[in-house]
């Protein structure tokens, strides 16, 4: 892969990032379409049913409901071949329900680490590492 089409996928997840930093689930639902393949296989560690690109909207609608000033701010990205590296820090504020827990007003900072697959332009594979033990622990949910 050219350093040309590596660029063209960080654009592609620079543009996915904004559109979840809108806040807004329409400009979400959106971007998956127009970013991601339609089968896109997706592995993180949520519950989310469905699959394919649909199943990353659930994702991303439950986030905005549980979350609504919810900002993925990207700490740092590498590309090579037709993969994408991307480590993140989420902060949000706990204002809906999220995995059974009613809203706590408690603010949430934790990581996150995805690895995404490009094909033609498009995010085809998303794997990712979200530190849910720690945002868990901030909603009040676990122990500290």
């Amino acid at each position: 892969m050219s350093a040309a089409e590596a660029a063209g996928n960080i654009a592609v997840l620079e543009r996915f990032h904004s559109a979840t930093n809108s806040g807004d689930p329409d400009r979400v639902a959106r971007a998956i379409d127009e970013l991601t393949a339609p089968d896109l296989v997706f592995h993180a560690p949520v519950p989310m049913g469905g699959t394919g690109a649909e199943a990353l909207k659930r994702v991303w609608a439950a986030l905005l409901r549980a979350f609504p000033d919810i900002r993925v701010t990207v700490e740092e990205t590498v590309a090579e071949g037709d993969k994408v590296v991307s480590r993140n820090t989420v902060t949000g504020t706990h204002l809906g329900e999220y995995r059974g827990l009613p809203p706590t007003g408690r603010p949430v900072t934790y990581g996150e680490i995805f690895v995404l697959r490009f094909v033609d332009g498009k995010i085809a594979e998303v794997r990712g590492v979200v530190d849910v033990l720690t945002q868990l622990r901030q909603l009040g949910a676990l122990p500290s």
